[in-house]
């Protein structure tokens, strides 16, 4: 859905469920299809040539792009207020995608340490065989960011809403020390999705998505996303980020940040990351997360209204220590969410157990309703004990540090009947309680 500068701005609902999309030219078909396709035939030599040589737009082999998924980015950059966007195979793949056209052997990213356990295992561990290092620091004062700062970091990466611990972060704050120091503020927005938070909005140059979770909403389909803003000035500190604003030599020395503009670095993404990477979103698992945004805005609603039900409730019982969740007026960053996530929230919060880690392994043995697995963002309500799952690579001080001690127990709660999911929650507790 193309528009012009005279043309009205669409509210999120309307651009959730038509931005990026036509009817097919050839049939007319409504809904977008999917292209499960390899290769693309081209017209003549010099088209070719010129596909090849990123003088025009257009489809060589879905490796790089692909119509299905081409539609998904458009539509995500749309509904996060950016001006491109790179569709990957998970929401890890978007985390490697985001950093890669930024950083070199030797470099740092400062990152929070309130992160899903995964990625801060990703990033402790996994980025040193790139000869990137991770340094990371408490959120809750956006000044550490700037004391960590060195000659060699080249992004800040957070957060919005943190997993598991629903913490929410100050980002204009944080995007202040980002901008003060020419370096990009990249957001993971995964939890709160741009219906509840536009993090572009408060600073972030680049945002990080997990397509995988609520952008998707059923459970089915793997993928990630990376967004940006095109505006950060990669040209005003070429030394810093020599693949988006030097010369490129797998391209005869073009250089991104010269010839495409704000749209340098999604072209690089695609022409370069993807190409070299590999890490392309399957256009099946697209085309359902097409069908996923149209409900998003929806969805998320009912996820909030849900949330904060049974949080409320939580708070009130016996076997219960504390509830973690930032609409409850109790919690210490209700004043951030008011701010930075006014519709809510989110739908997954944690909660401490009075029993600790062995109360927390009876309550998900003893769970009915609740799914005991390793997900969020699903239609159906989900419960996990990190400690034991997805924190349990780290060690008790990274855990706590992260939100997830021996007591934390994380829900993501879904859409059916709240009554439904207290008496479920009640049930279990009363089994962790013996």
């Amino acid at each position: 859905m193309s528009r012009e500068n005279n043309d009205p701005i669409f509210g999120f609902e309307t651009l959730a469920i038509h931005a990026g999309a036509q009817p097919e030219p050839v049939t007319g078909a409504r809904q977008t299809p999917i292209y499960q396709n390899t290769s693309y035939v081209f017209h003549d030599a010099d088209h070719a040539a010129s596909l090849f040589n990123l003088m025009e737009p257009g489809f060589v082999y879905s490796r790089l792009s692909n119509p299905t998924n081409a539609v998904l980015e458009e539509r995500l950059a749309a509904l996060e207020g950016g001006v491109g966007a790179t569709v990957v195979s998970s929401g890890h793949a978007a985390q490697v995608l985001a950093l890669f056209p930024i950083m070199q052997p030797g470099c740092e990213v400062v990152a929070a340490n309130k992160l899903y356990g995964g990625s801060l295992n990703q990033m402790g561990n996994s980025f040193k065989k790139f000869g990137w290092k991770a340094i990371f620091v408490d959120p809750g004062d956006p000044e550490n960011f700037q004391r960590a700062l060195t000659a060699d970091t080249r992004a800040i990466f957070v957060e919005s809403l943190a997993n598991p611990g629903g913490i929410i972060v100050d980002l204009a704050a944080i995007a202040a020390v980002a901008n003060s120091a020419g370096i990009p503020f990249i957001v993971d927005n995964t939890m709160a999705t741009p219906y509840l938070c536009r993090s572009i909005d408060f600073g972030a140059d680049i945002v990080v998505n997990s397509t995988t979770k609520f952008l998707s909403g059923n459970g089915t389909s793997l993928g990630g996303a990376v967004i940006d803003t095109g505006k950060f000035p990669w040209q005003n500190h070429a030394d810093m980020f020599p693949s988006l604003a030097r010369p490129a030599p797998e391209y005869h020395g073009l250089t991104f940040a010269e010839t495409f503009g704000n749209l340098a670095y999604t072209t690089y993404a695609h022409a370069v990351s993807l190409r070299d990477l590999g890490a392309s979103q399957q256009p099946l698992n697209a085309w359902l997360t097409l069908l996923g945004l149209e409900t998003l805005p929806l969805r998320m609603e009912r996820h909030c209204a849900n949330a904060l039900s049974v949080a409320s409730w939580l708070e009130q019982h016996p076997a219960v220590a504390w509830v973690s969740y930032s609409s409850l007026p109790s919690s210490p960053f209700h004043t951030l969410q008011q701010k930075y996530m006014p519709k809510g929230g989110g739908s997954v919060f944690t909660l401490g157990l009075k029993g600790g880690y062995d109360a927390g392994l009876r309550m998900v043995e003893s769970i009915e309703l609740f799914s005991h697995l390793a997900n969020i963002g699903d239609a159906r309500s989900l419960i996990l004990h990190p400690a034991s799952t997805t924190h349990r690579q780290l060690t008790n001080e990274q855990r706590v540090a992260a939100g997830a001690g021996d007591e934390v127990i994380r829900l993501s709660i879904g859409l059916e009947t709240v009554d439904d999911l207290i008496a479920d929650l009640d049930k279990a507790l009363r089994q962790a309680l013996l």
